[in-house]
């Protein structure tokens, strides 16, 4: 998990009840979320794939992810060893992912079946750490730990961006999970000893990087090292200890970061999700310390990869690195948008909001939320995305429960432990309603507590109830997406309401609220196209925040469908094919019509070629192959490639 600034005010709290002397931040944001407890989920998709989340969450056997920390201990495995990634290099990582999903998880339902598993690996990796004797603690086989510590005698040896000489995969990365891990089983879980067993990690780091010249260290940070940056300012926020705000000035990555800094694009072709958690170390980095450049780069690289980098889903990278816009249209591979890179995208996008809360910026947030965080679990199993294939006519492939554990799946277990954390921001006398989940808010300062109702998107109608009455008058900002088809409209307690609901803007409404207030707000919403950056004639259509995508049948029966081992399993099967839409004088998006059935169906009139297609919300198609871009041509250019396609027969 990122680091919260709403998360703060509890960690000070725990970090002083742990004898630490936590940091006052440098920077007031202007907006901060809340704790994940203060905002309960009803009924939506979104609980119900929070629900599935955790019932994997808990179907997993924590003896089994700590079996190489164990062995490589000297310790007696408890269990065998789980398949795919962890039985690699990278071993260890889901372990990292674990605990800071169970902490998540923990933390907005204080469900006690997630605090006993966190409190029972804290105390195994107590034990490996002790067993390893210099505060190292994680499940790094000997090659990928012999690695890290040969820093401490000044070999560095990098071989390429994934891997050290010998083939050792990226530790860094890896101890990041764990480090991570660790910190948010202590904040979010409550654990003491996780305390003592993260801050002897991060002094071993210390230890062996301290001696490191600084062209050593940046060709250490040749190999992705994920976000080292962000949980090591993070924990010296949380203890005040310089010694880690030290440590995390070591992972800084001048060849990436001066780039930013003077504003200069030179993402395309780089590794994307090495490169986003070296931003949010920044943009952590800016609110611990002040430091104004590094604001200036996370801000400069949110604006790059949101209008330069991404698809219409919100997801980005092909082959798991940025693609310039000038080449997207050509580059619609079953291996676009990896899983990992939205995951990044939307802990950066929360700093991004609460320096500057803008429509914006949750409108970003929103599109990747619905479009690529929930298309990405399994309905059935709660399995999880590694690609999210934009290749028309291909089909989504999930991991397995247990012989996967791709990165993806460890940052898939976070994604649906945390749906509540950005659906409501707050200022000192200000409530943003940034997206319209069914929820019910708990703000503990005001005494307020704010249910919301809503079959959004289905309808563009929500509904903001006052169930407990609050302290004062504040003001309820409510945003008004960029794309509403026309201003929003209010009403309070049935009465109609005279705000500015300018789309992209947040509509500001000041009163005195008393308990049993409801404000109704009706977002005007029409199928809308957007094309191509590189390529007009190429669009995807959405509705309200909806991407839409045709159903175009089931895939082929293989072993490696829906679910498979490699994530790459399915990249090369042939697509199905997928029908052009002909274009007349109208705009093409009239042509697509809701259909009068209940949910989000649409349907296009008479410009599918061979047949007209009916579409639907991308998250709604799991298992069938689909296509969510299309080729738009003129009834003569369809003619045209026609008699060409029947020569050839």
């Amino acid at each position: 998990m990122g680091p919260r600034l709403a998360c703060l005010i509890t960690s000070l709290a725990l970090a002083t009840s742990a004898k630490a002397l936590p940091v006052t931040p440098a920077i007031a944001p202007a907006a901060r979320p809340f704790a994940l407890g203060d905002v309960r989920l009803l009924d939506s998709p979104f609980k119900a794939a929070m629900e599935r989340n955790a019932a994997y969450l808990l179907s997993i056997e924590p003896d089994r992810l700590l079996h190489n920390a164990r062995k490589f201990a000297g310790l007696t495995p408890k269990a065998e060893a789980y398949g795919g990634w962890e039985y690699f290099g990278i071993a260890g990582h889901t372990l990292g992912h674990y605990l800071t999903a169970l902490s998540q998880q923990y933390a907005a339902t204080g469900d006690e079946r997630f605090r006993k598993r966190i409190d029972y690996i804290v105390s195994e990796m107590a034990l490996c750490q002790a067993a390893y004797g210099d505060g190292y603690i994680g499940a790094l086989p000997p090659l990928e730990l012999v690695t890290l510590r040969n820093f401490k005698r000044g070999i560095v040896e990098p071989r390429d961006a994934e891997t050290f000489q010998g083939g050792a995969w990226v530790p860094w990365y890896t101890e990041h999970k764990v480090l991570n891990g660790l910190k948010d089983a202590w904040i979010l879980g409550g654990n003491a000893q996780a305390r003592d067993v993260a801050l002897r990690l991060a002094d071993w780091v210390d230890s062996v990087t301290s001696g490191l010249t600084r062209d050593q260290l940046q060709s250490m940070l040749q190999v992705e090292q994920g976000g080292m940056v962000d949980v090591l300012v993070e924990l010296y926020a949380l203890t005040g200890n310089p010694r880690y705000l030290d440590t995390s000035r070591r992972f800084e990555h001048r060849a990436v970061l001066d780039p930013l800094l003077a504003r200069q694009d030179n993402l395309a072709g780089k590794h994307a999700n090495t490169q986003i958690p070296k931003i949010i170390g920044e943009a952590r980095t800016y609110e611990v310390t002040g430091d104004p450049d590094a604001r200036r780069i996370a801000d400069y690289f949110w604006d790059l990869v949101v209008h330069h980098y991404s698809y219409v889903i919100g997801g980005d990278s092909e082959d798991e690195h940025f693609t310039p816009e000038q080449s997207m249209s050509k580059t619609l591979r079953g291996d676009t948008a990896e899983t990992c890179n939205t995951n990044n995208m939307l802990k950066l996008t929360e700093h991004v909001f609460g320096w500057d809360p803008r429509a914006q910026v949750a409108d970003f947030y929103e599109r990747a939320l619905y479009n690529h965080i929930l298309a990405s679990q399994d309905p059935h199993m709660g399995m999880f995305t590694y690609f999210m294939s934009l290749k028309p006519g291909l089909f989504k492939t999930y991991s397995t429960p247990f012989n996967s554990f791709w990165c993806c799946v460890g940052t898939g277990m976070e994604n649906h432990t945390k749906y509540g954390e950005a659906v409501y921001f707050h200022g000192a006398d200000s409530l943003y309603v940034n997206l319209f989940i069914p929820s019910v808010l708990e703000w503990r300062e005001k005494g307020l507590v704010l249910e919301q109702r809503t079959d959004y998107p289905r309808s563009g109608r929500t509904a903001l109830t006052v169930v407990s009455e609050p302290a004062g008058r504040f003001t309820l900002r409510v945003r008004c997406p960029g794309w509403a088809a026309g201003p929003v409209v209010f009403e309070l307690n049935g009465a109609p309401l005279k705000v500015a609901g300018t789309p992209g803007s947040y509509a500001s409404i000041t009163h005195a609220w008393r308990k049993g207030d409801c404000l109704g707000v009706t977002i005007p919403m029409a199928v809308r196209a957007e094309a191509m950056p590189d390529d007009p004639a190429k669009v995807a259509f959405l509705y309200g925040p909806a991407v839409l995508a045709a159903d175009l049948g089931p895939p082929p029966e293989l072993p490696t469908v829906p679910y498979a081992g490699d994530q790459s399993a399915n990249l090369k099967q042939v697509p199905v094919a997928v029908p052009i839409l002909v274009r007349g004088d109208a705009p093409i998006e009239a042509s697509v019509v809701r259909s009068p059935v209940p949910g989000l169906e649409f349907r296009t009139v008479g410009i599918g070629r061979p047949a007209d297609v009916t579409l639907r919300p991308f998250w709604e198609i799991s298992y069938d192959c689909y296509t969510v871009y299309w080729d738009e041509m003129t009834d003569a250019q369809w003619m045209y490639r026609s008699a060409i396609a029947a020569k050839a027969r």
